[in-house]
């Protein structure tokens, strides 16, 4: 004789209780939700993202140009050093000529290793401060990946979250049925009576 377990809480018999029913159902709702609603929330949340990313970059390379600028400024004696040995890129004072106007001077990121009278290029906004590069494709696309890579993984761990708190609730519930059904069967089966 084979006896089957394998869904044993959709059929019915006498040993499935309501708690079971419900973890059964969970169950689905749990395994749609991680196969199909954390991938979608994922990706619809990373086109959001590019079209938001896409637009700031497009609004940034609107605003911002790339010139050609002598360092003017101090530099610091000694450049600081990252975690990877590799030296960062630093703040100094450097001038520019816009075209038909007079020099200006502004404040700009240079790269490590620059000296005083070098000639680098500096990204600037529209009134002539200094600024970072605007992003590229490359940079839209990472900021799209992680933010739909995180959305997709923050609702698969809430998803699964939720369903341990709910087999925590059917387990205790689980147990304190089979609690109040021993209360009432054990003393037929130990012959013991309560005074």
């Amino acid at each position: 004789m084979r006896i089957r377990v394998r869904g044993w809480r959709w059929r019915s018999n006498p040993l499935r209780r309501r708690s079971d029913v419900v973890e059964a159902w969970t169950a689905l709702v749990v395994a749609v939700l991680l196969l199909v609603g954390a991938p979608l929330a994922g990706s619809l949340a990373g086109r959001w993202a590019h079209d938001e990313a896409r637009a700031v970059a497009l609004a940034q390379r609107a605003d911002r140009h790339r010139v050609r600028a002598e360092v003017v400024g101090d530099l610091p004696d000694t450049l600081p050093v990252m975690e990877d040995g590799r030296r960062r890129s630093y703040l100094v004072t450097v001038r520019w000529t816009p075209p038909g106007e007079r020099p200006r001077l502004t404040a700009a990121r240079v790269p490590a290793g620059t000296r005083t009278g070098d000639t680098v290029a500096v990204w600037l906004d529209s009134r002539g401060r200094g600024v970072t590069a605007p992003p590229d494709d490359t940079a839209v696309w990472q900021h799209t990946l992680t933010i739909g890579t995180c959305v997709a993984l923050g609702s698969g761990t809430t998803v699964l979250l939720g369903h341990a708190l709910v087999r925590r609730a059917a387990l205790h519930r689980r147990l304190a049925e089979w609690e109040r059904d021993w209360a009432r069967t054990e003393p037929r089966w130990t012959r013991r009576h309560n005074a």
